[in-house]
């Protein structure tokens, strides 16, 4: 067996198991070959005909002779997968190149390339090599495509060896695999100015001012570039180290984005599930706040926060933005049904959150609720305390399947905590509703449009 290649990188594949596992490469034509081949030579033995057992003899030798020529060539070929795009939206395509390479002094002869792939993606696709001269190369492409999120596994590669006459087949794999990322459906989102913003919609004109004076001054380390003239005397003999002046520091608008997961709040699966809709539209709105400035996380009913590493799970600016948004999109890439059956959970994790863990805080509350009881209702009209705004999309999984709708007690409840809240009836383009949150006024909310 060969060695396995990483993403864009080449292993190596060689026939090293010895003769027996030649023998055992033996294709049905092969094997009924030799059966032939010895029954002739004992009934040429029994019935005293020369003639016949040349004819036995001839089956006999002819796959014998087909294993040692496929063992002595001993093919050593290397092999390289490149995958592009490693990430790409439910119903994107992405597009794999294969490169094969006979690195021997001998060329090969028919060559068979088949690469595993789930079943979700395509049918196994398969190439047919008619002959690779020594030092030759070869290079074919495939694409694959879902309309499933998830992470899916392509690989190993694997290459079958024949002879001409079709007696012997040997297959050897490689063992490198690589991940596709299959990231829900986005879509572009209106700019609208919702409540809890900073100034600037995002774009961090609020700022901290660094307490002036010289004896309440907040100092940091010298940076390479840092103007001297910025240098604190004071707290440079202090520290016995250069020091400067903080500038006054730009506070980013925080924005979390809920999601419910609970199985039991939405009816129905598959690509246009309720649940589906909500996962994309949270994707759509994590893209969209991090494009705006916003320094934001993904929180499920569980608790559980992405990116996680910030104050409070928040994520920074910059490239950490960038990093932020990949790792986001790869979490909702897998998310699923949780076991829950309370939104308790999200409640502790919003209470305990720098920015929304405060009455008065600046922080922008948007959530995706599935169908709610009259518990989990009270439970979300109070995690509006917690945040300075809060925008509501409650799916209505009885009217995603064709049954009366039973959100508009629900709605009425959360816009009286003060949320903008909005159903989301089946079809309804996301765009639209978002749009109506940013125009609606403060407590209230529309049924949402159909898209």
């Amino acid at each position: 067996m060969g060695a396995g290649a990483p993403h864009g990188a080449g292993g190596r594949v060689r026939d090293t198991g010895g003769l027996r596992a030649s023998l055992a490469g033996l294709t049905t034509r092969g094997r009924s070959f030799l059966a032939a081949g010895a029954a002739a030579a004992v009934c040429a033995y029994v019935l005293g005909q020369s003639q016949l057992l040349r004819v036995g003899l001839l089956l006999v030798v002819l796959p014998l002779l087909c294993v040692l020529a496929l063992h002595l060539t001993r093919h050593r070929v290397t092999g390289s997968r490149l995958l592009t795009p490693l990430r790409v939206p439910a119903g994107g395509e992405a597009r794999v190149r294969l490169r094969l390479e006979n690195v021997s002094r001998m060329p090969t002869g028919l060559l068979m390339l088949q690469d595993r792939v789930p079943y979700v993606l395509g049918p196994r696709p398969r190439f047919v090599l008619d002959r690779v001269e020594a030092g030759g190369r070869r290079e074919v492409s495939y694409r694959v495509r879902s309309d499933l999120r998830g992470r899916y596994p392509l690989g190993p590669l694997q290459l079958r060896l024949t002879d001409p006459f079709g007696l012997v087949e040997l297959t050897r794999s490689f063992s490198s695999y690589d991940t596709l990322t299959v990231v829900p459906r986005t879509q572009p989102l209106p700019p609208v100015r919702m409540t809890g913003e900073a100034g600037g919609y995002g774009d961090g004109s609020r700022r901290s001012l660094a307490l002036s004076g010289e004896d309440d001054v907040i100092p940091r380390g010298y940076r390479r570039g840092d103007d001297l003239r910025r240098v604190h005397w004071r707290s440079t003999a202090r520290y016995g180290e250069l020091m400067v002046r903080r500038e006054e520091q730009p506070q980013r608008s925080k924005a979390t984005v809920l999601l419910d997961t609970r199985d039991l709040a939405y009816e129905g699966a598959g690509p246009d599930s309720a649940f589906e809709w909500a996962v994309s539209a949270a994707a759509s709105t994590l893209l969209h706040v991090l494009e705006q400035g916003f320094s934001a996380r993904l929180l499920t009913d569980t608790g559980d926060s992405v990116p996680g590493d910030g104050a409070g799970g928040f994520s920074s600016g910059g490239q950490e933005s960038a990093e932020a948004a990949g790792l986001m999109m790869d979490t909702l890439a897998i998310v699923g049904h949780s076991a829950g059956e309370g939104l308790s959970g999200a409640y502790e994790a919003l209470r305990g959150g720098p920015g929304l863990g405060s009455p008065g805080g600046d922080g922008l509350l948007i959530a995706f609720f599935g169908d709610l009881d009259d518990v989990q209702t009270e439970m979300a009209a109070r995690m509006r305390q917690r945040s300075a705004g809060a925008v509501a999309f409650v799916l209505d999984s009885a009217a995603w399947t064709g049954e009366p709708s039973r959100v508009e007690e629900r709605l009425r409840r959360l816009r009286d905590a003060g949320w903008t809240a909005l159903a989301v009836p089946p079809g309804a383009a996301f765009g639209e509703l978002w749009r109506q949150a940013g125009s609606a006024p403060l407590g209230t909310g529309t049924s949402g449009g159909r898209g």
